[in-house]
């Protein structure tokens, strides 16, 4: 006879309730900025006081760690089924990799803040926050390898001029496309740096 393991139903409670607290968080993130984010506007919102968000996160920064995990977490998973369908073929490999992180922090200004900027004072994340970040860039770095472009040099400049992009996209033109355009110039231009075959897209 098969028996189904008991349910830990306060476990699955205590979980429903932190991911409720973490959707009102990022709401509030969305419509008020990640600085809006207090423990009273986020308690307000799922209906409890704020002393009651301590029996679940710590601090508010407990709350933006756990933001933090979330999204790079959310953003693994997106560069990992996109590594499925790479191109072979390193310059187009690369144009794909960098366009996939570009969309997606061009997608939420609030997640690429937290993720990327250090605009909250005083928040460092965790280490266990940095898992997930420090998956992606592990992978990153061995996909590089595989191109052909190798050492931190290799790393760090593609993370500086895709970082630049975006960021000069979210500052002066938010929802358009006039540096995200450009990624794919900027990215021939890292190619012919790290001598990675392919052909070179023609500038317009």
């Amino acid at each position: 006879m098969v028996t189904t393991p008991n349910r830990d139903r306060r476990a699955e409670q205590r979980a429903a309730t932190q991911q409720e607290i973490l959707d009102a968080a990022w709401d509030v993130a969305h419509e008020l900025g990640l600085a809006s984010v207090t423990l009273r506007e986020v308690a307000a919102r799922v209906g409890m006081q704020a002393p009651s968000l301590y029996t679940h996160f710590d601090s508010k920064h407990a709350i933006f760690d756990a933001m933090f995990t979330q999204a790079w977490t959310d953003y693994l998973a997106v560069a990992t089924a996109a590594q499925d369908q790479l191109p072979s073929e390193p310059r187009a490999m690369l144009k794909t990799l960098a366009g996939t992180f570009v969309d997606f922090a061009l997608a939420d200004l609030a997640r690429h803040q937290l993720m990327n900027v250090r605009t909250i004072p005083g928040f460092a994340p965790s280490p266990q926050a940095y898992e997930p970040a420090v998956a992606v860039l592990a992978n990153l770095r061995a996909l590089l390898v595989e191109m052909g472009a190798t050492g931190q040099d290799a790393v760090d400049l593609l993370t500086a001029l895709v970082g630049g992009l975006i960021d000069q996209q979210w500052a002066n033109d938010p929802g358009g496309s006039r540096w995200r355009r450009l990624l794919d110039r900027a990215m021939d231009m890292y190619a012919d740096e790290m001598g990675l075959p392919g052909p070179r897209r023609r500038a317009r």
